[in-house]
């Protein structure tokens, strides 16, 4: 008896405290254009949070501690931060803490001079579908994701990375805020996890395009395709072909740029898929 007794004792030392599960360990990446992942305890109701006043993707984590799944803008400062949590009547704020992270540069050249300085008659169409684009991003359906760890959505290398700084023509322009594949033309664009048809449109900077909202925030954005094989509202499950890739908007020629979004910020799509690199 007091040997089973030393040996049930001796193994739940041995149990970490809140061990972190596989999504956890995968996703938290707190960097400027990263993800934190922060552990809200395992007990009572769900609980939801708010990072920078905007609401934040909470799930239970394999039957372990609810978690939040925080964007963190590419323009955040390294250093402190804190998530606004709500549970059960009850607020608290949970602190946590951003790393650096260096982007190297990227350098273009395009032919077409009104991608990189647009005419007036241009700009109130980019204006507008800048509020388009924007208002999408902003949505927070309820329902859990149905994968976190995503598939990627094209078979193919990675090109341009998340977060580059770009110089279209010697000018300098917004960081890159999506990951591209070096893939074919026509290659098949498949959703990375189930999700609703949230926006299509024709953009004059990103052609052809699809946003799919996949649950509270977690969105995939998709351009420059040659055609879109999706109708707006349309309920997408895992692996659904959206589109095909292409070189519509401003693009030097054919590849897939996939823009992943959490809580209205942009963030690294490489986490998402093990290709990020500190």
């Amino acid at each position: 008896m007091l040997r089973a007794f030393c040996l049930l004792a001796a193994t739940l030392l041995a149990l970490p405290v809140h061990a972190e599960g596989f999504i956890s360990r995968t996703l938290n990446k707190p960097v400027p254009g990263g993800v934190a992942v922060i552990q809200l305890g395992n007990e009572g109701p769900a609980p939801t949070a708010r990072y920078q006043g905007k609401p934040v993707l909470v799930v239970k984590e394999e039957g372990r501690d609810w978690i939040a799944i925080v964007g963190i803008p590419l323009t955040t400062k390294p250093g402190q931060q804190q998530v606004q949590v709500q549970q059960a009547g009850q607020a608290r704020a949970l602190p946590f803490t951003i790393g650096s992270k260096h982007y190297r540069e990227q350098r273009i050249t395009l032919k077409n001079t009104r991608q990189v300085n647009p005419l007036p008659e241009d700009l109130a169409r980019i204006n507008r579908e800048l509020a388009e684009q924007t208002a999408a991003y902003r949505s927070f359906s309820p329902g859990t994701p149905s994968n976190l760890v995503l598939d990627k959505p094209v078979n193919g290398p990675l090109s341009s990375p998340f977060g580059l700084r770009r110089f279209f023509n010697g000018e300098e322009r917004n960081p890159h805020s999506g990951l591209d594949f070096a893939v074919p033309a026509g290659t098949p664009i498949k959703t990375p996890a189930a999700g609703k048809v949230i926006l299509i449109g024709n953009y004059f900077f990103n052609g052809n395009t699809v946003f799919v909202d996949h649950g509270q925030g977690f969105i995939s954005m998709f351009c420059h395709m040659s055609k879109i094989d999706v109708r707006l509202g349309q309920q997408l499950a895992r692996g659904d072909v959206v589109g095909r890739v292409g070189a519509t908007g401003r693009a030097t020629g054919p590849h897939m740029h996939w823009n992943v979004s959490l809580n209205d910020a942009r963030v690294d799509p490489a986490i998402f898929i093990g290709a990020f690199k500190p």
